[in-house]
């Protein structure tokens, strides 16, 4: 009779334990020592939604030329850029912001003629993470020797997540 009094208190204590670390924030541990705009790692804990967001590719910036090359939708910049815009609006769709991604990949161009442009990946990236926006994903880029139109040179997919309620 005894044990059955004692269960109950330490089942409750259980489910409370759960609870809490399933409400836990997620966790994002930088890089040691570093200033660069990318986690090191993110820790997503418990009670979490999970949102995969397709590879997005940048709008056409210029009518006037044509759409197969890479000058309808601008150079890498302007192209991360527009990449990037359209994450920020599917998120906001959903009830998230740039901040709840944990997770990018990255997808740029790199041939021998025309290698991939990083650096100005970069200065387009960092107006969306690293800055005023401090939650920073973890992230790989990657060269690839094409996309599915010839014009494009960026393509981003995410993860994002947001704690259930």
């Amino acid at each position: 009779m005894k044990s059955r009094f004692l269960t109950a208190p330490i089942a409750l204590l259980a489910w409370l334990s759960a609870f809490d670390a399933a409400s836990a924030d997620v966790v994002r541990h930088p890089i040691p020592n570093s200033t660069f705009p990318i986690a090191q790692a993110v820790e997503v804990p418990g009670n979490v939604t999970t949102y995969y967001i397709s590879g997005q590719v940048p709008p056409v910036v210029s009518k006037d030329a044509d759409p197969a090359t890479p000058a309808a939708y601008g150079d890498t910049k302007t192209q991360t850029i527009g990449s990037l815009s359209r994450i920020k609006s599917i998120l906001e769709g959903l009830g998230l912001s740039m901040g709840d991604v944990v997770k990018m990949q990255v997808f740029l161009v790199h041939s021998a003629s025309a290698p991939m442009d990083f650096k100005a990946f970069m200065e387009g990236y960092t107006q969306f993470f690293g800055g005023s926006q401090p939650n920073l994903p973890a992230r790989s880029v990657v060269g690839v020797a094409a996309l599915a139109n010839p014009g494009f040179l960026v393509e981003i997919e995410v993860i994002a997540v947001k704690n259930a309620k």
